[in-house]
């Protein structure tokens, strides 16, 4: 493996991540993490336990700052390129190749922006193309054992996000339908006793997620129906464009159409299919299968790196084609664009990423001019994440997603400041309500803060016990 080449673009990579990481600040879901990771379970209503897991370690060993929870993202970004350039090289891809392919993922939108933020697909990617690349031994090398490393990684992935069981459909599927593999064909794989090792291993190692998921109703099959949206559907093809860069995706593109042409690899490249067919038909974000998208771009690089040394005078078209059209993505993935230019970015991480130190300081002199025992109430996670960072002594509650479960205040509150949560909705629920302004982050950046209400009630109704359920709700 060309390693001097690809560890440099990936040490690179992770010090200019670390370098941006202070900048603009912490974004929501960051700040939900944070949150969750002061109580570590098996499992939480939105998600498996690693991402929350993975803050709470991270801000342990470097600092609870903004740098010390972007560690572990920058690094899961490294590691992203390095695989993506070992598929590359697993499929015969030389040095130039391997290059290509660490470019393309180090300057690509997606990959910048997992790795500047602590967002699940930190690790998802890592986990996607990390077991892509086990298979992809145990096809082209005949060695059974690496579909015992690919269940284990499958298995570990579904600690972080169960997005991998589209990887495993798909995986299936090409194995099924593809006439030959490499040179036993697919019944001397369903035979191989290490591949039913690995499916067994994956399952194990799953079977925490089953179980949780089983006693607490199937809580990830409502978050699952609840995101999925039909302007998904619509964005998705766009959206699996901009993952890397639009010059990268040509390159996927004709790395799927090589994949597909081997008879070796045709299994991936109906992989590849499959899991992109049910990203879009589930209605869920391009981002979900952007694994896929990943392991057709590093096959990409391999024809192309051939068409380009038979062509040396295209060589640099192709590098400022795939360059320039990162310029873009880099741009909109990272900390650069002044403020002023964030409303209209089609990025929302840096958008949700600003103002909320001193949204924070709103709510808290709000709630300091109360009387003792006042509680707050957020209308989301992030709400609730920011009071917990930045306002740490007062006592905040949420009816979103998990935080619900954390409920309800106790009876002795009588007096609650309500952020973001509709006035005429709480009316009903307390024998008072004044509005006490509106949250002003003071950034001019128009995010979903800016500008929601700020009310105190007094006097709840019902006992919070049986009036916490009214506070549920789920995106």
């Amino acid at each position: 493996m060309a390693w001097r080449a690809t560890g440099s673009v990936a040490a690179a990579v992770v010090a200019t991540l670390l370098l941006l990481s202070p900048f603009y600040g912490y974004h929501r879901d960051e700040l939900y993490f944070r949150l969750l990771g002061q109580t570590p379970a098996w499992g939480y209503f939105d998600q498996p336990p690693l991402t929350p897991l993975l803050a709470r370690l991270s801000t342990a060993l470097f600092g609870d700052t903004l740098v010390g929870l972007r560690v572990v993202p920058a690094l899961c970004a490294g590691l992203l390129i390095l695989l993506g350039a070992a598929i590359t090289r697993e499929l015969g891809g030389r040095r130039g190749a391997q290059t290509l392919a660490a470019a393309g993922l180090g300057t690509g939108m997606f990959p910048l922006v997992a790795g500047h933020t602590l967002l699940t697909q930190s690790a998802d990617f890592v986990f996607w193309t990390a077991c892509v690349l086990c298979v992809l031994r145990a096809l082209l090398r005949g060695d059974g054992r690496w579909w015992l490393a690919a269940g284990a990684v499958a298995g570990a992935a579904t600690f972080n996000k169960h997005l991998i069981l589209l990887l495993l459909t798909g995986l299936a599927t090409g194995l099924l339908v593809t006439v030959g593999l490499a040179v036993k064909g697919p019944r001397a794989v369903f035979a191989d006793r290490w591949f039913w090792s690995g499916a067994l291993l994956a399952a194990l190692l799953a079977s925490p997620n089953v179980l949780y998921q089983a006693l607490k109703g199937w809580p990830q099959l409502t978050m699952a129906a609840t995101l999925s949206e039909p302007i998904n559907r619509v964005m998705f093809v766009p959206m699996l464009v901009a993952l890397l860069s639009m010059g990268a995706f040509a390159i996927a593109v004709a790395g799927w159409w090589w994949l597909r042409r081997r008879r070796e690899t045709r299994p991936l490249a109906i992989t590849v299919l499959v899991t992109v067919l049910l990203g879009w038909a589930s209605g869920g974000r391009a981002d979900y299968v952007a694994g896929s998208v990943i392991f057709a771009f590093a096959a990409g690089c391999v024809p192309v790196a051939t068409w380009m040394e038979a062509r040396r005078a295209r060589f640099r078209t192709v590098w400022c084609g795939l360059l320039g059209t990162s310029a873009i993505g880099i741009a909109v993935a990272l900390p650069l664009l002044p403020l002023s230019a964030l409303s209209s970015s089609p990025n929302e991480v840096p958008r949700e990423s600003v103002g909320w130190p001193r949204f924070a300081a709103q709510v808290a002199a709000v709630h300091r001019a109360l009387p003792p025992g006042t509680v707050v109430i957020t209308a989301n996670y992030g709400e609730a994440g920011a009071l917990n960072r930045f306002a740490p002594g007062i006592p905040v509650y949420s009816g979103h997603n998990e935080l619900w479960r954390q409920g309800p205040p106790p009876e002795t509150a009588r007096t609650v400041v309500a952020v973001g949560l509709p006035p005429e909705r709480l009316r009903p629920r307390f024998t008072t309500c004044e509005s006490a302004g509106v949250v002003d982050h003071g950034t001019g950046v128009a995010n979903e803060e800016q500008g929601l209400p700020i009310t105190v009630c007094s006097g709840p109704r019902a006992p919070w016990t049986s009036a916490w359920a009214d506070y549920q709700h789920a995106s």
